[in-house]
């Protein structure tokens, strides 16, 4: 197994006033050579937009772009005709393909919102572009992960055009995880949402993240009242 963990401190950004952000890849004014992705991860964006704000419209191709509230919603219009809230407890996903604008606005009048955007490469180009929002209530489980994306129309969550699977953790007590990768030679991308964990004996707080590669599985420790986000993809793209 390699590994490499990341800071939350180490993460690039920027405060716009309206727009607080923070890059585990290099995105926008923010250029690292050593962070441009993590295989067919490109984007891991932590934002908080301040109440009536937000991207305007704005255009996408060739990208599996994923949406996960933390607080507060985002209000979603498309070139697509779609136009929905996407609240705390939703995925959404936008697979761009050939062509999409979208527009993503705080949907309070009166308090901020929070959430990652999450940019995956895919594996196959031009697509038609497609929407798909998805409740994760059903699927939520306390101390335990619990699938919420795979490459599998049929799956668990809400599926991209990339051999891919994200995982969610909520911890209420110490919990030992294993997880068992899905494929051969891919990575994971492991971060700390909120509270911590031990990896390899080493403590992560939160919005640490670290990659991982070169192993079959990997075993972590939850603390309680911990949360986490778990991305396995492709290294090769």
């Amino acid at each position: 197994m390699m590994y490499t963990i990341f800071r939350a401190t180490e993460r690039g950004g920027a405060n716009h006033g309206w727009l607080k952000t923070h890059h585990s890849y290099s995105f926008g004014s923010y250029y690292d050579e050593n962070r441009i992705h993590f295989g067919a991860l490109r984007v891991v964006n932590d934002d908080t937009i301040t109440a009536g704000m937000g991207f305007g419209k704005h255009p996408h191709d060739n990208m599996e772009i994923i949406t996960l509230p933390l607080k507060g919603a985002i209000r979603h219009e498309d070139s697509m005709g779609n136009g929905s809230l996407i609240n705390v407890g939703d995925i959404q996903v936008m697979s761009a393909g050939t062509g999409i604008f979208h527009s993503e606005m705080n949907g309070l009048s009166d308090e901020t919102t929070s959430f990652f955007q999450i940019w995956i490469i895919p594996n196959e180009r031009d697509v038609t572009p497609r929407y798909q929002q998805e409740s994760l209530t059903a699927l939520a489980k306390e101390n335990a992960l619990f699938q919420v994306l795979s490459p599998h129309v049929d799956d668990e969550g809400v599926w991209i055009h990339q051999n891919a699977w994200m995982f969610l953790g909520n911890y209420t007590e110490e919990t030992t995880e294993t997880y068992k990768l899905k494929m051969q030679g891919q990575g994971v991308f492991l971060m700390v949402v909120e509270g911590d964990l031990v990896f390899e004996g080493e403590r992560l707080s939160s919005r640490d993240v670290v990659e991982i590669k070169d192993t079959s599985a990997l075993t972590f420790t939850a603390s309680s009242l911990s949360k986490v986000l778990l991305i396995e993809v492709p290294l090769l793209v």
